[in-house]
Parts: C-alpha cells; structure tokens; sequence
C-alpha cells in the first residue's frame, strides 16, 4: 500500500462497488451500449490475448472480455468493487492491490494488453502516477499496449478540476520506456484534437532491437 488514499476511495470512502453496479445495470436496461471499451480493445488484439485490467472495478471490462475469448486478470484497490466482480464472474482471476505495488502481487511480465480505463490514471493517490505507470509497463510483454482513458476537465472527471495533463501523462510513459502510438477523444474512436475533454491514449512497449 501507499500509506496515501487515493482519489477514488476519497470520493467514495471504498464502499461504491454495488451503486456503481446498479448504475450501469440501469444504462443497459436503457439500451446504452456499455462495451466501448471492450470493443475498443478487439480493435488492438485477437481473441485469446492476454489482458491485465488494471483499476478493474467491479469487472465490467474484463467479463465482456473474457466472454469474447481474453484472458483477463483483473485488479482494484477497492475491496467493494472487486466483491462485485467475484459474485458476477467467480471463475475469472481477480486480485485486491495497489497499482503502485503490482510487484507485491507476483504478477509476470506477460500480457499483451494493459488496460486502465475509467479514469483510473486521474484518481490515483497524488503523487504515484509515475509510480502506476511504471510498474503497469513492467508487466507487458515486448510490443505489448498499454491502452488508457482519462478525462482532461471538470466535465468529464468526478473532481472539480484534473490533476494532470496529457503533457504529464505522456512524460510519465516516456519514463517507463513507453512509445505513443495513437490518441483518440473517445472510445468509438474518434479523433483526438487539442483541448479534448477526455483521451483514449494507446502507448507500446518497444520490441528489443533483433527480436521478430
């Protein structure tokens, strides 16, 4: 642990993971599409990938992964979100962690796809964003992605202003040995232009020189 509490727990004391369930339940009983960000992912890797879904929630990303042939394990700090995610989906791999302590978990460097999306970047605890982005890099295999999305504003962030830039973000991954490969301004990919209020930002862990 970090001895600091992150953004989330702040605004939610570590308690939000049924509310946050039944959000989404009702947006699908309304006909929403709740997969973009799965869908997004089919776009960047085949079926049978490995994925680490990092700041899973109560799982929503990762069971519509695995229902379409991923093999997705998946973290969160909030012990709410992930007791959702083991009663919906308990033969799926779900761990309890930091993401600034992923090493404590055990965790090999192997997956082709890591994925922090719902602003998981923007509610770390203040100070270990380096630190995130780091040991989410470890984990990926050579040309591995690392795919994110995060808003820029007060209208798409549940604070009142953002922590960061995209100027930081990006500092951060350079740091971690991470190239940036594509940027959109939403999950349907459409395109990114500057001012955006939020960013789907796809980086790649370089393949070593002479490797296939």
């Amino acid at each position: 642990m970090t001895g600091q509490q992150d953004r989330w727990a702040e605004l939610t004391g570590g308690q939000a993971g049924e509310e946050y369930a039944q959000r989404f339940a009702r947006l699908v009983r309304s006909g929403h599409d709740v997969h973009g960000e799965a869908a997004f992912c089919t776009t960047l890797l085949r079926p049978g990938g490995r994925v680490l879904d990092a700041g899973c929630g109560t799982g929503r990303i990762a069971i519509r992964l695995a229902e379409l042939g991923y093999h997705c394990t998946g973290v969160d700090i909030d012990s709410s979100m992930l007791a959702v995610a083991r009663r919906d989906a308990p033969a799926q791999e779900w761990l309890l962690g930091d993401l600034a302590r992923l090493d404590a978990l055990g965790l090999e460097p192997e997956f082709d796809l890591v994925l922090a999306a719902g602003n998981v970047i923007p509610l770390l605890a203040p100070g270990t964003e380096s630190a995130v982005i780091r040991q989410l890099a470890a984990l990926l295999k050579p040309g591995g992605l690392l795919l994110t999305g995060m808003g820029l504003d007060a209208a798409h962030l549940p604070l009142p202003e953002p922590p960061l830039t995209l100027t930081d973000f990006d500092q951060w991954c350079a740091q971690s040995g991470l190239i940036l490969r594509q940027r959109y301004a939403t999950w349907g990919g459409e395109p990114y232009r500057a001012g955006c209020g939020y960013a789907v930002s796809v980086h790649s862990r370089p393949v070593p020189a002479g490797r296939p």
